[in-house]
């Protein structure tokens, strides 16, 4: 499974003229890609900042938002060579600038450092929440899912936009809220361009490592300490000399008779 499938990255190529009477137009072309062999090609045209016309690349159509425009919009589409003109730009801006952009990519990626851990809130209408933290990775974008028994979370979810660490790298935090069931996987899914495949972290809802291991050492120590306690009583019950009293003809009295 490639990862880099869940990625969007963007790319903008623009002109724009001005006339010496005021008169504005821009025209921007996008590449919008998952990876090198999904690329969807869209332009725009904008006359006076105002949305002129607009191509998708995946339908091969021009559209406008008005009857006057889309006349302009069919002098396009009815244009035989306009089809072919749009995808020998697609194929010279995106897919050259793509595949290089691809290859610097892979060659500079730092794979994220996951933790997941319970947090306090406040929420009345659940009893827990969780966070999922990825810390120190690059490129930029990545995708955090929520996942219970499997299955894609789809509600009370709550993440933040990635933030810079100041040093090429980046951290993101997203939060789940739900109510602990008996016998559930809650589990984090992490996916970068830096994994082979999307990492699963499964939430362990037993205590910290940390606090079970403080509770081992005082288990063993008291253990051992009964241990030293039943050697010291069967040492001395084994040392110790028992007396057993006698009874004597003087204890006894004088004799009857």
């Amino acid at each position: 499974m490639c990862v880099l499938y869940f990625l969007s990255l963007h790319l903008l190529f623009f002109c724009v003229v001005h006339s010496s009477d005021g008169v504005f137009a821009e025209h921007n072309a996008r590449c919008h890609f998952r990876n090198v062999d999904e690329i969807e090609y869209t332009e725009e045209i904008y006359f006076n900042k105002e949305v002129l016309l607009w191509y998708n690349g995946s339908t091969g159509i021009w559209k406008g938002d008005t009857s006057s425009k889309n006349i302009l919009a069919s002098y396009f589409n009815n244009d035989p060579n306009d089809h072919f003109s749009r995808r020998a730009i697609k194929d010279v801006l995106c897919l050259v600038n793509a595949k290089a952009l691809y290859e610097t990519l892979k060659n500079n990626t730092v794979k994220p450092n996951v933790r997941l851990k319970s947090v306090e809130h406040s929420s009345n209408r659940h009893s827990a929440m969780l966070v999922c933290s990825a810390y120190d990775f690059y490129p930029k974008t990545i995708m955090i899912t929520w996942l219970r028994n499997g299955q894609k979370v789809n509600s009370d979810v709550t993440s933040i936009e990635e933030m810079s660490n100041g040093d090429w790298s980046y951290q993101i935090h997203s939060y789940l809220e739900y109510t602990p069931t008996a016998g559930e996987i809650i589990t984090c899914m992490v996916e970068h361009y830096s994994l082979p495949e999307p990492q699963l972290h499964d939430w362990d809802p037993s205590m910290p490592k940390s606090e079970m291991n403080k509770i081992v050492i005082g288990i063993s120590g008291l253990l051992l300490g009964l241990v030293f306690i039943a050697a010291g009583l069967i040492y001395n019950r084994k040392n110790s000399t028992v007396l057993i009293p006698v009874r004597t003809s003087d204890d006894m009295g004088p004799s009857s008779g």
